[in-house]
């Protein structure tokens, strides 16, 4: 297909999806990011992350420059490449957000940007080939995992203002309902335990549990929550309990996700040149928790982060350097020196990085076989970015 052609069909997709919207629930009203209380005392990590499915190595990475155009691109290992697989017909300058709806199913989240005051969805059942528009009528958090998935259909999402909303019936916009909010949430004796200042994160436990995550004043407590069967409408705290050398630092979930089974926690203790993140794993919705060791950041701050399979976890810093965790009873490993340009981790099957880095409407792969020394080209893809759009 052509440039021009490519063109079209993103503005027929892009009237499509305004038209569904407005019929279906009326245009919202857009918001500004906000959260009750005051604010969480680290900054997130950016929405350039990357997770491994059974359809193969997803990445988000920002390209283009200022504002960015987010690209979604996947890696697969029967094909042995990166391919861009970015949601044709929608802005994403805001940024995209990932779930893993397994096998070959996964649906991307577009953050509200420039005009838009709610967040298109967009759902793929073939590993990014083709795409169904979906609408979230909100806008989503501006947090990697502001969306999480189960393999049934059900969606959860942290949106921007602090609410968290739930699917039962997929991308549809009638199918969203309010859940519970950050105020609602840190009012309930759960919240009240940690303090609980902001929702960061959304994941469904291993058999099914909506679970929320936020970061909390009171120290030594992560705000992780499970959503109650037994009653509706109230939540239990199954934070996992830090290490003593921790307990007098104020917690904040950077991350959480569940996959093959398990789920991980990413937590940040302390601020300033105290923080230190530490990883955790689960697999009984948080009756039970594994925890790596802790890793001083030494005043960095978490750039970007990403998922493995086996709970494989990295990061990337603000100082340049990256880490990363195999899984529970790991330590953590420092990566060589990263290429110019890296934005995004990727950790394949075979224990092989590589390093996405972008200069403009390039995107090269560089890849560092296991323990491996040396950064090596892999691959250059040519994205196409329409410079002076929004799309």
């Amino acid at each position: 297909m052509t440039g021009q052609g490519r063109a079209v069909k993103r503005q027929r997709l892009a009237v499509l999806l305004l038209t569904t919207v407005i019929l279906a629930t009326g245009c919202g009203t857009a918001q500004a990011d906000h959260q009750a209380g005051p604010a969480a005392t680290l900054a997130p990590p950016s929405l350039a992350a990357s997770l491994v499915t059974s359809a193969g190595t997803w990445a988000v990475v920002p390209m283009g420059g200022n504002p960015a155009f987010w690209q979604l691109v996947r890696y697969s290992t029967a094909g042995g490449r990166w391919s861009l697989v970015t949601p044709p017909g929608v802005a994403d300058n805001g940024g995209l957000v990932l779930a893993d709806l397994g096998g070959q199913s996964l649906v991307a989240g577009f953050r509200p940007s420039q005009d838009l005051a709610f967040s298109p969805l967009a759902i793929t059942g073939d590993g990014g080939k083709v795409w169904s528009p979906g609408i979230l009528d909100a806008g989503l958090a501006d947090v990697p995992d502001a969306l999480a998935a189960q393999a049934d259909g059900r969606l959860l999402a942290v949106l921007r203002n602090g609410v968290a909303e739930q699917s039962a019936t997929g991308v549809g916009a009638s199918g969203w309902s309010r859940l519970t909010d950050r105020g609602a949430l840190a009012a309930s004796p759960a919240g009240q335990k940690c303090d609980l200042r902001a929702l960061t994160a959304a994941a469904f436990s291993p058999s099914g549990t909506p679970l929320l995550a936020g970061s909390c004043s009171r120290p030594g407590m992560a705000g992780i929550f499970a959503a109650t069967a037994t009653a509706a409408g109230t939540w239990r705290a199954v934070g996992p309990a830090l290490p003593q050398s921790l307990a007098g630092r104020a917690v904040t979930t950077l991350r959480l996700d569940t996959s093959g089974g398990q789920t991980l926690a990413l937590l940040a203790a302390g601020t300033g040149p105290s923080t230190s993140v530490i990883a955790g794993w689960t697999s009984d919705g948080g009756g039970h928790w594994a925890l790596g060791p802790p890793l001083a950041l030494g005043g960095a701050q978490v750039r970007s982060s990403g998922l493995g399979a086996k709970g494989a976890v990295w990061l990337l810093l603000s100082n340049g350097r990256a880490e990363t965790i195999s899984a529970p009873g790991g330590s953590w490993r420092a990566l060589p020196t990263l290429p110019p340009g890296t934005v995004a981790l990727a950790l394949g099957d075979a224990g092989q990085f590589d390093a996405l880095a972008t200069h403009g409407s390039t995107l090269t792969a560089w890849r560092l076989e296991a323990r491996g020394v040396t950064w090596n080209i892999a691959q250059t893809i040519s994205v196409p970015i329409q410079y002076g759009s929004s799309s």
